[in-house]
């Protein structure tokens, strides 16, 4: 999938998109007066419903994406529940004024009743990375589609880690395409809080110093006599990095690497504090944490490393035929890299450092890897500017009225049929007669 041609508007400070006139006022929203539309997806965790207000929005025509989950006193049902108030916890720390931000979403509102925990967040219509990575031809995008999806997740992330949260989650099912074609993370039941001392202060400074230099670079690339034209077509072109060396080049699937061994020294985190908790999904789990030695923000770099690659080859580099054989290769596989060494396959490298002090990233955050070579030309300051980016979500207004129409779904109706037991059919004589036999 080729990235359109960029449209540029003259740079403004864009945080989050501002919520519409009926998000605003989901503050105290009642549970009995949403209608779920359809069912946009299903989780250890919970059931996410496309809905809209009954008593303010009949038409449906300001739609957000409610997730539920189910009270019970089961073991497995109050640990849902209380991942589903700790990522509530974090969306409220992202949804202030001064906390905000264009890649991350926002949480419109939260409910609770005697059954429900419930909390609503925009609607994403163009579905998760994963979907959209499928459509595309041999299911892998194009190095300059990478850079641009990258380069936002990093901003997120970076967003995230200056505010002392650790995503522990990243995977392309959980970056979701807006309406605008920008991204948004989501599922953070598995974020942590993490205090950093010597690194966090050392990442503020020098993405500081990150701005200094664009600001400065700015100047100096662009006269003020021609800075508006300038601006405009060095945004069009914000991605120009080797596309055409890539497609000559081509894609291969990965092939089996050699297994090489590597150190099983503890190794040191004494500049801020640690995680010792297993989370994550297999396939994107780090190599610290499969140790056991404790893990903090590195962790999301390494996963960062593993989207790469997915992304490039449409798969994941340590999968194996089993859980075990899966962690065994992220402790000591190297990634095979297929086809010649490029910009791309260096930063894929730098990510997937298994020792997570020599990672990109570990020493000065996301400014080191704003400052590789891969991202050369970025507008970091611009990103939100970008009005086409490469998928822009088409409208299905025509069959979510149908659907609106049909009187949609009920949650609590639905979360009734999951709880009643599909009916039993009776055996047939054949497997009758083969039980008797069996037995006899």
């Amino acid at each position: 999938m080729e990235p359109p041609p960029l449209i540029s508007r003259p740079p403004q400070e864009p945080p989050s998109p501002p919520p519409s006139q009926d998000q605003q006022h989901q503050k105290d929203l009642d549970f009995d007066s949403i209608r779920a539309i359809k069912v946009l997806g299903k989780g250890a965790m919970g059931t996410v419903f496309l809905v809209h207000n009954q008593e303010t929005d009949s038409t449906a025509k300001n739609r957000f994406a409610l997730k539920v989950v189910e009270k019970s006193t089961l073991h497995t049902k109050f640990e849902a529940e209380r991942r589903a108030r700790w990522e509530i916890q974090v969306l409220n720390k992202l949804s202030t004024p001064k906390t905000t931000h264009a890649f991350l979403p926002r949480l419109i509102s939260s409910i609770e009743t005697q059954e429900f925990l419930a909390w609503a967040v925009p609607f994403c219509p163009g579905g998760d990375l994963n979907v959209l990575r499928h459509r595309q031809n041999d299911h892998v995008f194009s190095p300059a589609v990478i850079r641009f999806y990258l380069a936002e997740i990093v901003c997120a992330l970076d967003h995230l880690h200056q505010m002392g949260i650790v995503y522990r989650d990243l995977k392309p099912e959980n970056i979701l395409i807006q309406h605008s074609g920008h991204v948004t993370l989501t599922d953070f039941d598995l974020s942590r809080t993490l205090t950093r001392k010597t690194v966090r202060s050392l990442v503020s400074n020098t993405a500081a110093s990150c701005n200094n230099l664009i600001t400065v670079s700015k100047i100096e690339q662009h006269p003020q006599k021609k800075q508006q034209q300038h601006h405009i077509r060095n945004l069009t072109r914000w991605w120009f990095v080797n596309d055409a060396q890539h497609k000559k080049n081509g894609l291969k699937k990965a092939k089996s690497a050699r297994v090489s061994p590597v150190s099983r020294r503890k190794l040191s985190f004494n500049i801020g504090e640690r995680s010792n908790s297993f989370v994550g999904t297999e396939e994107y789990v780090s190599p610290e944490v499969v140790r056991g030695d404790g893990h903090e923000f590195a962790v999301d770099w390494w996963a960062l490393g593993i989207l790469s690659f997915e992304m490039l080859y449409g798969t994941t580099p340590f999968k194996g035929k089993n859980r075990k054989e899966t962690f065994r290769n992220v402790l000591t596989k190297k990634p095979e890299l297929i086809g010649k060494r490029n910009e791309l396959t260096d930063l894929i490298e730098r990510l997937l450092e298994k020792d997570p002090t020599q990672r990109l990233g570990y020493q000065r955050g996301a400014c080191e890897i704003k400052e590789h070579v891969f991202f050369k030309g970025v507008r970091w300051d611009l990103l939100t500017e970008v009005l086409r980016p490469p998928f822009i979500p088409p409208r299905d207004d025509g069959e979510l009225t149908e659907r609106v129409t049909a009187g949609g779904v009920d949650i609590r109706e639905y979360f009734e049929d999951l709880r009643v037991p599909p009916p039993s059919m009776p055996p047939s004589p054949s497997s009758d007669y083969q039980r008797k036999v069996s037995g006899f």
